[in-house]
Formats: structure tokens, C-alpha cells, sequence
């Protein structure tokens, strides 16, 4: 079972790479972030066209997740990350697709920083903590697959000089996603490619995808019993080069 997660960075107009995507990679569960569409403009007849149904969670030029299942619908058990239902983002959406769990996880940027968007972004974080503990605690497989907007480890970005003042690698934000680690999962990439650098993300600005100035900042982790199951991982690199790309690549995990 090949499970992914896209940053699409706007999934009406790189609709044509992401339709060309499923049909090359043919993940069985795509988790899809930054929509940035309404929910009544998804485009779900050209995603059904491709052989997925969906699941989505839209705001209008903003945010949004998706979770897409090949050949079937996701079973959708979960909108918006519990917490404070004052919270009027779309960024977390979950459902069952094959026996596995997956939420697809769109966490805050948080800069500039220090400032209103950093605490926002760590008080998701702690909210993301708390949900995560209840789905670790159901000991089902369960992947928690998105764009993380933290950069673990400083072999995880092309420069620890030039992020050092972003909300990414700052230490609140590494020891929140290091505390949920601590619950018990497993970050895939790591847990297949323990060393080395394996982006996943490179600006449009600054020529950062001609000089490999990257960073790892999508991340899938697995409970105990996805991580049992647990045969490969890895980044869909060559997407970042072609025309109209998102300035993210798909990152997958393949479980048996």
C-alpha cells in the first residue's frame, strides 16, 4: 500500500501535474495540502477521471487538505484538528482508506517570528499532540502524512546560517514535532534513509531548485503497528523540475 503526501501549492492550477503524477507514481492514497481552493471547486470530476475518489477540506485562495483514494472513497473520519473551535483554518482532514488511518496534515508556517503566527503555530502543534495521542492510544495503523512546516535536524536544509531565524528550525518548533515523536512514531524517511539529505521542498525564489537549496520539511509518521509494516520510503525528487511544479515534491511510504 503506497501512501503519499503532495504539497500542490494550489490544486487548480497544478491540476495537470498532479493528474500526471497519480498516473505515473499510482500511489493508493494521496494526502494533498494548500489547496487553496473553495470547497465547491474542487475539482473532483477530473480526480475521479484519474481513478481516485476524495475526501477534502477547502478555504477559498488559503490552506486545504485532501485525502484521495485509488479506486475507492476515503472513509472520512475527522475535519479539522479538534482543539479550539475557534480555529477557522483548513488544515488537517482524516480518514480511513484500507484498514490504515491517514491524516492529512497542512501545520502553520509561523512566520514572521517571534509574533501572533508563531504562537498559533506551536498551540496547533500542541492541539496536533493531543489528537495524534488518542489515534496512537486506538493501536491501529495510522499514518499522520503532510506538510510540517518544521525542518527536524540541521542535516534536514541546505543551510543552517540562512534558516536560522525562521519559524521552521526554531527550537520551540523542533521540540514540538520531537514530542511527538516521543509518543511512539516513526518519521519514515529517517526510519529508511537514516542519514543524508532528502528535501522536499525548494523556493522559486533565488534559484533555489538550480542550487539544491532545499529542505526537508514533509514528513510522514507511522504508529507502531503502520511502522510493522513499513518496506520503503522516499521522495519523488524529479517532480520539482518540471513545468508550472509546486515548490514541494511528493513524499510516500509503502507498507506491506
Amino acid at each position: 500500500m503506497k501512501i503519499a503526501t503532495y504539497n500542490v501549492n494550489g490544486i487548480r492550477s497544478r491540476l495537470p501535474r498532479l493528474i500526471e503524477w497519480l498516473e505515473e507514481a499510482k500511489p493508493d492514497v494521496a494526502c494533498l495540502q494548500e489547496l487553496k481552493c473553495a470547497d465547491e471547486i474542487f475539482p473532483e470530476a477530473e480526480i475521479r477521471d484519474a481513478g481516485y475518489g476524495a475526501v477534502w477540506h477547502g478555504q477559498k485562495g488559503f490552506n486545504g487538505v485532501a485525502i484521495l483514494a485509488k479506486g475507492c472513497d476515503p472513509e472520512e473520519t475527522g475535519r479539522g484538528l479538534p482543539g479550539d473551535p475557534e480555529d477557522a483554518h483548513s488544515r488537517y482532514i482524516e480518514a480511513v482508506v484500507g484498514g490504515v488511518t491517514v491524516g492529512s496534515i497542512y501545520l502553520p508556517n509561523g512566520n514572521p517570528q517571534p509574533g501572533p503566527k508563531f504562537d498559533y503555530k506551536l498551540a496547533w502543534m500542541e492541539r496536533l499532540r493531543c489528537h495524534a495521542e488518542g489515534l496512537f492510544a486506538g493501536e491501529r495503523p495510522v499514518v499522520l502524512a503532510g506538510d510540517y512546516n518544521v525542518i527536524p535536524q540541521d542535516e534536514d536544509t541546505f543551510s543552517v546560517r540562512a534558516m536560522a531565524g525562521d519559524a521552521l528550525t526554531q527550537p520551540e518548533s523542533r521540540a514540538a514535532f520531537r514530542a511527538l515523536l516521543a509518543q511512539g512514531w516513526t518519521d519514515a524517511i529517517r526510519a529508511r534513509h537514516p542519514s543524508g539529505r532528502l528535501y522536499t521542498f525548494w523556493d522559486y525564489q533565488a534559484g533555489a531548485w538550480a542550487r539544491d537549496a532545499g529542505f526537508r520539511i514533509d514528513h510522514l509518521l507511522l504508529s507502531p503497528a503502520a511502522a510493522d509494516r513499513l518496506a520503503d520510503a522516499g521522495v519523488d525528487k524529479a517532480i520539482r523540475g518540471r513545468e508550472k511544479a509546486s515548490d514541494h515534491v511528493p513524499t510516500w511510504v509503502v507498507l506491506r
